[in-house]
């Protein structure tokens, strides 16, 4: 059931000593609040998560999509590609923005999840492990929870990993991440999706899962 949203405000969060764009919803009573992290060369504009993030909305929850890269760095990155994979850049940023929340009054009593996305899944973890008081919950999608390395023992917060059944390499990398984390976790493998998750249906189901995990774990939370 649809839920009565206040519209969409255009925000400057103060992470890692950069001023990052982003765009802020509140639901009405919302449950909690989800940071996107977006993957390989995406941002806030992401129509993938931008999806979810309304799925997400309709079941109370807040979300923040935030640009980790300033445009410069966005400039910078399309030509070396080397920025998408600053895992601890992305990490130090998500933290920031996190904090960020922590401190507006509208954000301040929600718990955070994040959904992290490609690259984005593997700073989302990392930030997690260093917010853990904050963070309750993560949910990777296609993600590259593998480069966040040595942080994965250290993440409290219920983890969903979810990956396209055709996407076979980053199965692979997502079997090997899901056996190092000790936290709740669970790995969803979505039947006949490619990395992107293009194919009919199956952005669809990445949404109803992760509403159903954020809307499970950060209730609990609070």
């Amino acid at each position: 059931m649809s839920q009565s949203v206040i519209a969409s405000r255009s925000v400057q969060v103060s992470a890692g000593g950069v001023r990052l764009d982003g765009d802020l919803v509140v639901p009405e009573g919302a449950r909690g609040v989800v940071l996107f992290a977006h993957g390989s060369g995406s941002g806030r504009h992401s129509p993938r998560n931008r999806y979810v993030a309304r799925v997400l909305q309709e079941r109370s929850v807040g979300t923040l999509l935030i640009d980790l890269l300033t445009l410069r760095e966005e400039r910078e990155d399309a030509l070396t590609g080397h920025l998408r994979f600053d895992i601890p850049l992305l990490a130090e940023r998500l933290v920031g923005a996190t904090d960020w929340l922590l401190s507006e009054s509208e954000t301040a009593d929600l718990r955070v999840g994040y959904f992290g996305a490609s690259t984005g899944g593997g700073a989302a973890l990392v930030a997690a492990a260093e917010r853990p008081e904050a963070v309750a919950a993560v949910v990777s999608r296609g993600g590259r929870p593998d480069l966040a390395g040595e942080a994965l023992p250290r993440v409290k917060a219920p983890t969903l990993l979810i990956v396209g059944g055709n996407d076979g390499p980053v199965i692979q990398m997502n079997h090997a991440a899901f056996a190092q984390i000790r936290a709740v976790k669970k790995l969803e493998i979505v039947p006949g999706a490619s990395h992107l998750f293009e194919e009919p249906g199956t952005l669809e189901e990445v949404a109803r899962l992760a509403a159903d995990w954020f809307e499970k774990y950060l209730a609990q939370a609070d």
